[in-house]
């Protein structure tokens, strides 16, 4: 018998079928998402780089504005005071959302209670919460100042003095971001097994051992994610200062989203507002990215 030679045909290559199903139901909201962030940064750009108005849109001046940005004085005072302020708002409102988060987290009366009274700060919308706190310490006839002098002491001008304006603003910036510190960390402690602080607690370790080596390694992750938000909140917070003081007295309490406000709306000097919230971009996207290296990095 003879052999029969059978020809093979070469196979076509399998190609792996993308599957566009998921896409294309993303795609209405990158749509969206792009609208609403990716379309107004574009655009900011652009205003920054002109010497245009809120009426006219003006001529391109390339990065003149950044050069005359960084020769103004008034920019490096509101970057200062942006930086005082992020600062002690974020370490004040950390520690009193990590204290009393470690302290609801135990078997306390009323437990339940002061979860929830501990968020009112932070749920009532920001200018109830601003304008009840104008009518304590507003003037010398605010209701603490009635107090104070009740009592025989004299007033305090909490918001006529450039160090009694900043104190307040960090301030009411703490007790009004203090809860979500306090949640966020309390999520993360009720991830603890308490077996880890009865084995401390067998092996000699006290309270500041126990904490050092079995809470903070378990709250450091969520710690430095709430650190990064509160920073960029802080950064950019308008209404705490715009409701409490308007940057005053003397600019003292002034941020860079308060200043840019005053170039873009107030003098209509679009291409400066719009150099100041670029530069304000970059220094949190930094701040995000040494935050984020850090916790990476440990």
């Amino acid at each position: 018998m003879s052999l029969l030679n059978i020809s093979k045909a070469e196979k076509p290559l399998n190609r792996r079928k993308i599957d566009w199903a998921p896409y294309n139901f993303l795609l209405p909201s990158l749509i969206l998402i792009a609208m609403i962030n990716l379309y107004p940064l574009i655009v900011g750009v652009m205003y920054s780089l002109q010497d245009g108005t809120l009426i006219q849109p003006g001529d391109f001046a390339g990065i003149q504005n950044y050069i005359d940005l960084f020769r103004m004085s008034e920019f490096y005072n509101s970057l200062y005071f942006s930086a005082v302020f992020a600062f002690f708002g974020v370490i004040g409102s950390y520690l009193a959302g990590l204290g009393l988060a470690v302290l609801i987290n135990k078997d306390v009366w009323l437990k339940g209670f002061f979860r929830v009274a501990l968020l009112v700060p932070w749920i009532i919308p920001s200018i109830v919460s601003i304008v009840g706190w104008r009518w304590l310490i507003a003037d010398e006839n605010a209701l603490l100042n009635e107090i104070i002098t009740f009592f025989g002491f004299s007033s305090i001008n909490f918001l006529g003095t450039e160090g009694g304006a900043i104190f307040s603003v960090i301030l009411i910036k703490i007790w009004r971001s203090f809860p979500f510190m306090m949640v966020s960390i309390l999520a993360a402690l009720q991830t603890i097994n308490n077996d880890l602080y009865e084995a401390a607690t067998i092996d000699g370790a006290n309270r500041w051992k126990s904490f050092l080596h079995i809470t903070w390694p378990s709250i450091k992750g969520i710690s430095v994610v709430c650190w990064i938000l509160m920073t960029i909140w802080s950064f950019n917070d308008f209404d705490t200062i715009w409701l409490l003081t308007q940057g005053g007295p003397i600019n003292a309490t002034e941020n860079l989203i308060v200043l840019a406000y005053n170039y873009t709306f107030i003098k209509s000097e679009l291409g400066i507002g719009s150099s100041i919230a670029i530069v304000s971009l970059i220094i949190l996207m930094g701040l995000a990215y040494l935050m984020l290296r850090f916790q990476e990095e440990d």
